[in-house]
């Protein structure tokens, strides 16, 4: 793929960095209006019982209008920073690779969150640094319904996600409760450390 649009999510899944990695630039979605239930405030991890799911609450507007994406708020009266920290360290702590990532993810969880937009891109940046994956991206002036480049868009979508074959890789929990495909990509780091950018490369998917 040459060009491709994504929305910013809550530490991206799999699949959607697969996206990346394979394109020649990527065009972050930042004009749209904000919907619930979607990957741009959630992401799933691996944890002893299964799938578990880290979700930033939403600071509802004040007259009960639709937002726009880049004006969410996270709710700065729950503390969901350290409760998902919290989550990810029992989640990852024994992992081969948690260790070696821990002082650059935990800023993320520690420092103040003013803007959802700002702060999945800034997970966003990090994840390609510790990927060893330089690519620059570019964010929209405009929303547009038909773009002329490739659009992926709806792998922000959760309730309506589908299943794509991705090979399998030693988890943390894989003795518990089997492979959890499609997780964020957070998993795949702690999983597999440095190789993780070498399994991204290596998925064939074909998006729509």
């Amino acid at each position: 793929m040459s060009e491709i649009l994504l929305h910013p999510t809550y530490f991206p899944s799999i699949v959607q960095m697969v996206a990346a990695v394979h394109a020649q630039k990527v065009i972050f979605e930042v004009q749209d209006n904000y919907q619930k239930q979607t990957y741009r405030n959630r992401a799933h991890i691996a944890h002893a019982n299964g799938r578990l799911m880290l979700n930033v609450p939403i600071r509802r507007s004040g007259d009960g209008s639709r937002q726009k994406t880049r004006d969410v708020v996270p709710e700065r009266n729950f503390p969901w920073q350290q409760e998902h920290w919290k989550s990810i360290q029992i989640a990852y702590r024994t992992s081969p690779f948690f260790e070696y990532y821990e002082d650059e993810l935990q800023p993320l969880f520690s420092e103040p969150v003013e803007s959802l937009l700002q702060h999945n891109l800034r997970i966003y940046k990090l994840l390609c640094e510790l990927l060893g994956w330089n690519i620059a991206f570019e964010t929209t002036t405009e929303y547009q319904k038909e773009p002329s480049v490739t659009d992926l868009r709806y792998l922000v979508e959760s309730k309506k996600e589908k299943k794509y074959d991705l090979d399998e890789y030693i988890q943390v929990h894989h003795g518990n409760h089997g492979f959890l495909a499609n997780l964020s990509v957070l998993d795949l780091l702690c999983n597999e450390g440095p190789n993780a950018l070498t399994y991204l490369e290596a998925q064939e998917i074909k998006f729509n």
